[in-house]
């Protein structure tokens, strides 16, 4: 994969991207992004970088307007205009200011008709603009994901992801939920961070892209069903009641939406949708998520795990969707590991381990100095670590056949370390999940090594080595080519129920056929929660 080198104040960071890619597309995965203000089309000409090095292809003919011909001698160009194929060395001319929000940094998965981007069965819009808009949002317990789409086409316009900031009073949704419920004044702080973090979201993409919030007619959201109770200020107190959590949540509906509308600055009589949770801790991306993928359209059985803070998991047996949450914990995310850090540029995303010379190898994203290990560097790190023989499979590092609490590598010049206490957050994160898929298989008298489709959701999947995840247990043992890894399914599907009418049935055909299991009170759940603890594969008898 080419490498995009960034020269900014005599350092050069680099970052890998598709051939053909437009530069501005590229910077606005990162840090480095350039002014912009026309969706990328060359024509507000504020996107100006220098090259410095490689091939940049002919400038085109809106380059051509903007630029004189001396800037065009030496080097000067527009990011939007330049689709590089190979490596290419840059400087930002007129870089744009920080801004928490990123676009994705992998691509949403698309499959099959119907999908965004095409006209087939669009809703129309019930307001006449010459160009109505439309905003797909999923609430994540950690981040917060937006699309922007374009209603009379189904076009993607622009997306966006940045941390959520409700994490301020609390990492997970429990931790959340028992502060809205002691508190109406954290309640209030809960919901406002949310709403005013969607208009920053919605203003990034609008500012940058040149569109006018008055042209989006139409919001719908989806999430997981504590970060929903939260912002809509209701039903989050039943949430930490065990026996809930696989009841459905009624009157659940958005309060008062003008208020949402015009902190958003949408139009004003714009439509917020917002549809139900399927139960307790069953949200509504998971719904999506399994629009996003058809999970349900296939006769053989499937699972889809959504992993995250809290993960959701959903098993189709052919006729039956068997669905449950597990609380997985922010490890999967790296949040609360030592030195972890999101799946972005600086992150130890891929680590290899070679037995003849007990030597470790370590994958960065991008050519930057590495800040940390993302989850699924994390992954690859703990299954490296097993092949060494300096991880137990109950969890305890050893190193020159004595126990430490830590393990200390270098990546990219940079010293980082696993503790402990890190093995320990990952693996009772996956305890959760192997309970989970073995008690959803249990009720469906599904065996695991027959699943003809395994889809792993969620920006932690997009990076995964799926050999690695099955070695320590993470993923059911089944071959790795029918394994995929999605990526943000909830999104996506999010879009799909704000573009077309299909979605929307779909949606109510899910709910009919699934039957929820509330892990809480599944009466094998210690034990397959203990046999989960192993860091072997899935199944696998204790062997030390």
């Amino acid at each position: 994969m080419p490498i995009l080198r960034v020269r900014v104040d005599g350092v050069t960071q680099g970052f890998p991207f598709s051939p053909d890619q437009p530069v501005r597309d590229v910077l606005d995965t990162t840090d480095l992004r350039v002014r912009s203000a026309c969706h990328g089309l060359g024509a507000c000409g504020l996107c100006r970088i220098r090259v410095l090095e490689g091939e940049a292809g002919e400038p085109t003919p809106n380059e051509r307007y903007h630029l004189r011909g001396t800037e065009l001698r030496e080097g000067v160009r527009l990011a939007c205009q330049v689709r590089p194929r190979g490596d290419l060395t840059i400087e930002l001319l007129n870089p744009a200011p920080e801004s928490g929000w990123k676009s994705l940094p992998f691509p949403l998965f698309r499959d099959g008709q119907g999908r965004p981007g095409s006209a087939v069965g669009l809703r129309v819009p019930s307001l006449a603009l010459q160009r109505p808009l439309g905003l797909a949002v999923d609430v994540g317990t950690t981040h917060l994901s937006l699309a922007l789409l374009d209603l009379r086409d189904g076009r993607w316009l622009a997306q966006r992801w940045g941390l959520n900031p409700q994490a301020v009073l609390g990492a997970d949704v429990v931790t959340r939920l028992v502060a809205a419920s002691a508190s109406l004044d954290a309640a209030g702080e809960l919901n406002r961070r949310v709403v005013e973090a969607i208009r920053d979201g919605l203003w990034d993409i609008l500012c940058r892209e040149g569109f006018e919030p008055v042209h989006v007619v139409r919001v719908e959201l989806v999430g997981n069903s504590a970060m929903l109770a939260l912002l809509i200020g209701e039903g989050y107190e039943r949430l930490l009641q065990p026996a809930q959590w696989s009841a459905p949540l009624d009157h659940f509906s958005p309060p008062d939406t003008a208020a949402w509308i015009r902190t958003w600055g949408v139009h004003p009589e714009a439509e917020v949708e917002m549809n139900a949770p399927l139960a307790g801790f069953v949200g509504t991306d998971l719904l999506a998520g399994l629009i996003a993928t058809r999970l349900v359209e296939g006769g053989h059985p499937a699972l889809f795990i959504d992993f995250g803070t809290n993960s959701e998991i959903a098993l189709w047996d052919g006729s039956v969707l068997w669905v449950t949450a597990a609380a997985g914990g922010p490890a999967f995310e790296s949040s609360g590991i030592s030195h972890g850090v999101p799946a972005e540029p600086g992150a130890v995303f891929r680590v290899t381990y070679d037995p003849g010379t007990d030597r470790f190898s370590y994958g960065i994203i991008g050519e930057v100095t590495a800040k940390g290990i993302c989850g699924s560097g994390l992954v690859d790190l703990l299954a490296a670590l097993r092949r060494s023989g300096r991880l137990t499979a109950t969890g305890h590092l050893r190193e020159g056949g004595k126990s430490t609490a830590r393990f200390e590598f270098t990546a990219a010049g940079r010293v980082l370390a696993v503790t402990d206490r890190d093995v320990d957050a990952l693996q009772r994160a996956k305890a959760a999940i192997a309970a989970g898929i073995r008690t959803l298989c249990a009720k469906a008298g599904v065996d695991p090594h027959t699943l003809q489709r395994v889809c792993i959701a969620g920006a932690f999947g997009h990076y995964l080595d799926v050999s690695n995840a099955q070695a320590i247990g993470l993923l059911p043992p089944v071959a790795p080519e029918r394994v995929q890894l999605v990526g943000n399914t909830a999104l996506t599907g999010c879009a799909d129920l704000l573009l077309y009418d299909a979605a929307a049935t779909a949606l109510e055909s899910l709910r009919a056929t699934a039957r929820v299991i509330n892990l809480a009170l599944s009466p094998d759940f210690d034990d397959l929660f203990l046999a989960g603890l192993y860091l072997q594969p899935l199944l696998s008898d204790p062997d030390e």
